[in-house]
């Protein structure tokens, strides 16, 4: 399973770019789609791209039912919309007590409706439709100016040629021959001369439809031309945005806010298709949209802008504390067992594994995505961490090692559980991590990470238990009572100090998150890593490999301890030494035979 984690690294950092975000969506049917959860600072920015989107038929495409919410959580570090909000169509609100900016999306009209609630200083920046109304009324009066001025000139031809045939009537009677043929030459001309004026106004006529055409062509171009648009706080209200439509059933639009000083906090990005919502109706739907958020320190969230430096800072105490380990078993080497060179490599694994961590989220920082060694090697140290962590805590639980060599059937079975467990748990982490919030996978693999979190810290309590169970009953037995008493002493601490790093890693950091403001949540990591640090230095303290640690003086075996002080009367067997245990080794004495 180790293998395939790692083999799936390459193929999960392509699917996301961190926090600059490219999610496709294919034949989507959820009626509300989760895209991102961000915390802006002052001038913070968001830009929403909406590549492409799908929908059916645009007569089975309700009006205010699909479109996008920004909202503001109402308390920090929770989704701002409670379970009623679920029954109701988020994007038909008319009011909210809450920071809420809806976008809906009316195909038929080609536009998107902003409505804004409580929003104050923020600014919306996007692309609405030119307005061709006044411009158009002006070409139209134009036009009438230049026929009213074609029509005085055709009257005035119409009085100039009325004076021309009277004359020709005067004197036409003085030659009445002439006047005869001349009248009947002259009704020739003026009938060919029809002919052409007819041709002639034809012809005029068919030019004006075809600059009628040209005319309604270029106000059709017109009307898909955009301009750039920016409004602040309440003037976001009523506000109508360009939808662009490029194929069948295909639209895009663009739009960018920057947070302003009063509207700063913990933002959730969400996109709706509320027809979805109806029972037995499903409008599938394709979506791709393109997000970039930015603070102005980087493309981090506030709450993980102090992250780089807080891993930085726990990897250097993490590694102090496993060079004064290292120092403490090289110093009492002949009383280190194996598994305290394990619990180093644990702590030194903690530390490579935080710095990888701090670079990562640097690079994020930086480029709005991580570098991929980068993240590759931190995700194989923080795999190793894993599995290192859950198999001491298990074997410091049986006491192997110390108490004994051999791990009983149960014990074995405990192992064979939470280290295949680690794995899936370390390729949930990974997914969850290179995944995108709003692609359905994303919820499964969350809650599948909680649940096998979930049974691995509550199977190494069991080792732990059973050795306690075990102690009890061994403490009533003669001769035995002391050592056991002082036995079961060290493991009911440690049971106690496995419950505490599991309720302040797993319960207490939960809890900090979601009731600190937005800047603050980062102290949920600092509360885990301070907890990481402190269970592992107690963990070493108590389990020390010291002559003065009360555990490790005791006895290996009551039944060796006697054998060992076995003395003979024999005088053959003068000479013979015996070896007797202590908390520094073997130590070889000899004594004189009886």
């Amino acid at each position: 399973m180790a293998r395939v984690s790692l083999l799936l690294l390459p193929v999960l950092l392509s699917v996301t770019q961190a926090r600059i975000h490219r999610l496709f969506l294919r034949n989507e049917t959820r009626f509300v789609v989760h895209l991102n959860t961000f915390g802006y600072f002052v001038n913070g920015t968001l830009e929403v791209k909406l590549v492409s989107l799908q929908l059916p038929a645009e007569g089975s495409t309700d009006s205010s039912t699909v479109g996008f919410s920004l909202a503001r959580s109402r308390v920090n570090g929770v989704l701002s919309y409670t379970a009623e909000d679920t029954e109701t169509c988020t994007l038909l609100k008319s009011k909210s007590d809450d920071t809420l900016i809806l976008f809906t999306i009316d195909p038929h009209t080609r536009s998107v409706e902003v409505k804004s609630f409580n929003e104050k200083d923020s600014t919306l920046t996007g692309y609405k439709e030119k307005t061709q109304g006044k411009e158009a009324g002006k070409g139209e009066a134009g036009k009438g100016e230049a026929g009213k001025g074609e029509a005085g000139k055709g009257e005035a031809g119409k009085d100039e040629a009325g004076k021309d045939e009277a004359g020709k009537g005067e004197a036409g009677k003085g030659e009445a021959g002439k006047g005869e043929a001349g009248k009947g030459e002259a009704g020739k001309g003026e009938a060919g001369k029809g002919e052409a004026g007819k041709d002639e106004a034809g012809k005029g006529e068919a030019g004006k439809d075809e600059a009628g055409k040209d005319a309604g062509k270029e106000v059709k171009e017109k009307s898909v031309e955009t301009e750039v648009v920016s409004v602040t706080g309440k003037e976001m209200y009523g506000l109508k945005l360009a939808l662009i439509k490029f194929k069948e059933n295909s639209y895009n639009f663009t739009f960018n806010i920057t947070i302003g000083a009063e509207d700063q906090g913990l933002y959730n990005l969400n996109f709706h298709n509320c027809r979805n919502m109806r029972p037995g109706v499903l409008s599938p739907y394709s979506l791709n949209v393109e997000i970039v958020e930015k603070n102005p320190a980087g493309f981090l969230s506030a709450a993980e802008i102090p992250l780089p430096r807080l891993y930085i800072s726990m990897a250097a105490m993490f590694l102090t504390a496993a060079v004064v380990w290292t120092y403490t078993l090289l110093k009492h080497r002949y009383s280190v067992f194996k598994i305290h060179w394990l619990m180093a490599a644990l702590a030194y694994t903690k530390t490579i594994s935080l710095v990888f961590h701090s670079i990562n989220y640097h690079f994020i920082n930086k480029e709005g995505h991580p570098i991929e060694g980068w993240a590759v090697m931190y995700y194989i140290t923080h795999l190793l961490k894993g599995a290192l962590l859950f198999i001491t805590l298990a074997l410091i639980g049986t006491g192997f090692a110390f108490v004994k060599y051999i791990l009983s059937d149960k014990e074995k079975k405990i192992f064979m559980i939470v280290i295949p467990l680690q794995v899936l748990a370390n390729v949930a982490y990974i997914i969850i991590e290179e995944t995108e919030e709003a692609s359905s996978e994303y919820a499964l693999w969350r809650e599948i990470l909680f649940l096998v979190d979930l049974i691995c810290c509550g199977a190494i309590l069991f080792p732990v238990v059973w050795s306690i169970r075990h102690l009890q009953e061994a403490s009533t037995t003669d001769g035995k009572a002391a050592i056991n008493l002082e036995k079961l002493k060290l493991f009911r601490h440690y049971y106690v100090m496995i419950v505490c790093y599991i309720y302040f890693t797993r319960i207490i950091a939960i809890l900090l998150k979601v009731t600190v403001p937005f800047q603050w949540q980062w102290c949920q990591e600092f509360l885990i890593e301070v907890s990481t640090l402190v269970f592992f230095v107690l963990t070493g303290f108590k389990f020390r490999p010291a002559s003065n640690n009360p555990y490790l003086q005791l006895p290996q075996d009551e039944e060796d301890l006697e054998m060992d002080e076995v003395v003979t009367e024999s005088g053959a067997l003068e000479g013979i030494s015996k070896v007797k245990k202590t908390s520094n080794g073997r130590e070889r004495q000899r004594d004189p035979a009886l």
